[in-house]
């Protein structure tokens, strides 16, 4: 199926990444957790640990151009902001280990597939 814009690749993007993450073992605890200052597009937990997972998608898989290097500096400073207010939004202790992590998606449309990335404990 041709991917059109770019809403249509996020949407099968974060499918691939939430399908990758379950297969790791990780539990999906929520899709696209929304304030006004951004947004966390999965959240999942594995061994205790509250993991917001920021996905980046292309539709190329081309070198120099990845999409994993559009997570800059104020994109993490924006989730961990985002991080934070879901912990005490859903009233985890104050010690709750957490972290952020990033999930690269890159379609392969010559072969049919998609190249999944994982990058962990992002800071």
């Amino acid at each position: 199926m041709p991917l059109r814009g770019t809403s249509e690749l996020g949407f099968f993007a974060e499918h691939y990444a939430a399908e990758y993450l379950k297969s790791k073992g990780y539990e999906i605890k929520g899709h696209n957790y929304r304030k006004p200052w951004g947004e966390i597009d999965i959240i999942v937990e594995k061994e205790g640990i509250v993991i917001f997972v920021e996905v980046k998608a292309s539709k190329k898989d081309i070198a120099g151009f990845e999409p994993e290097l559009r997570v800059n500096t104020d994109k993490r400073h924006r989730m961990a902001r985002i991080a934070r207010t879901y912990l005490s939004d859903n009233h985890y202790p104050d010690d709750q280990p957490w972290q952020m992590d990033v999930v690269a998606v890159a379609f392969v449309k010559e072969r049919g597939v998609a190249k999944i990335r994982h990058y962990k404990n992002i800071e």
